[in-house]
């Protein structure tokens, strides 16, 4: 496994959109619901929340795809259609980064995972927490700063 290096850069699969990281992760994160397993037509969805200061897209001018008129707004790539990253609205500090979508994902390991009561049955993952849903709100600053620290 690599270690992240900054900044790192990533894109869709065709290459119309491209992004750019320039913070490391607050969280590392697999999620299993329905929802992601659809979009990603997988398990589950990777992600890395990244500090909205640390994140741009440098090519391309991404689309809102999955669902509209939600409080969840999924980017995609609007030739190739590949899902690129998450903006929850009225949270600015963090964009959700598809891991996958970065060039270089060796460094990637989901620290968390999500929506355990949706997963495959036979499906299993690295992360140290698993949460039936989500984490309640007030865990999210226990387990930034403990994965900061292993980081």
């Amino acid at each position: 496994m690599s270690a992240l290096e900054l900044p790192c850069a990533g894109g869709c699969r065709c290459g119309q959109v491209r992004l750019k990281i320039n913070a490391k992760p607050l969280l590392t994160m697999a999620c299993h619901c329905t929802g992601c397993q659809r979009m990603t037509a997988g398990p589950y969805s990777l992600s890395a929340a990244i500090p909205s200061d640390g994140f741009e897209v440098t090519e391309g001018e991404p689309v809102i795809g999955g669902l509209h008129g939600d409080a969840i707004h999924h980017y995609f790539c609007p030739h190739c259609m590949s899902w690129l990253f998450t903006k929850l609205e009225g949270v600015d500090w963090f964009v959700n980064v598809r891991a996958t979508m970065l060039d270089d994902v060796g460094w990637f390991t989901p620290f968390i995972e999500t929506w355990t009561s949706e997963k495959l049955p036979w499906v299993t993952t690295p992360a140290k927490h698993s949460y039936a849903a989500l984490p309640a709100m007030e865990e999210y600053e226990g387990l930034t700063k403990e994965y900061m620290a292993e980081g």
